[in-house]
């Protein structure tokens, strides 16, 4: 999942995009409206959480762009207003949700993977293919019934090659949908973190190299 964070907060959104790398997401930071549009006229994003009182353009502002451009990434509004009042104007302008703050950090991990799950085919949170079960919720994995350590990047590429269900996914690909974009384009992270991956997966050989086109996990 990559996310967008959007608050002129700087210490709160620091802080939130360190725990949404924890729980496995690439995530992104700007800290007022004008920097988030020019990061989503660039990037695909799952979801983009943005702060309604931003400086520059305003969250309204920004998801009000968002809709007028048909973008397919979810939209979730963080506020300090909680009334109903605040609540409808900001899904009529096309938010996907809306959050007030102070809100307990489990939620919004919640709430984030509620609203990426709309982005893409629906698949079911338990992942199984080649004797890999993979449940999304807890972030636990285990092959042939051997609890797997992972850390949160290996988690992601692991979720990344499942959801795609037999085909080659590229480095390229994983690096958008485990990394973040302050990640160096030419690093060889991908290859790295996928070794680790493999070893701790064991024998044999789950996960394979498709010259030119990237990695699959057969089964």
């Amino acid at each position: 999942m990559r996310v967008l964070v959007a608050d002129d907060e700087r210490l709160y959104v620091d802080l939130l995009a360190r725990g949404l790398r924890r729980e496995a997401m690439a995530v992104d930071v700007c800290y007022d409206g004008d920097a988030a549009i020019e990061r989503l006229a660039v990037n695909r994003y799952d979801v983009a959480v943005l702060d309604r009182d931003m400086p520059g353009s305003t969250g309204d502002e920004v998801c009000r762009w968002m809709g007028e451009r048909r973008l397919e990434t979810r939209v979730l509004l963080l506020t300090a207003a909680g009334s109903v009042y605040d609540r409808v104007t900001g899904l009529r302008l096309g938010a996907d949700d809306y959050l007030t703050k102070p809100f307990a950090f489990a939620e919004l991990v919640a709430r984030l993977e509620v609203l990426a799950r709309r982005t893409a085919p629906a698949l079911p949170p338990v992942l199984e293919r080649a004797g890999i079960v993979l449940d999304t919720g807890t972030r636990a994995a285990t092959r042939d019934g051997r609890p797997l350590d992972l850390t949160a990047k290996e988690f992601g590429l692991l979720r990344a090659l499942m959801r795609a269900q037999g085909r080659a996914v590229s480095a390229e690909d994983l690096l958008e949908q485990v990394w973040d974009e302050n990640i160096d384009p030419f690093t060889n992270v991908v290859p790295v973190t996928m070794r680790k991956l493999r070893l701790k997966l064991g024998e044999p050989a789950v996960i394979h190299t498709v010259p030119r086109a990237g990695y699959r996990l057969g089964g």
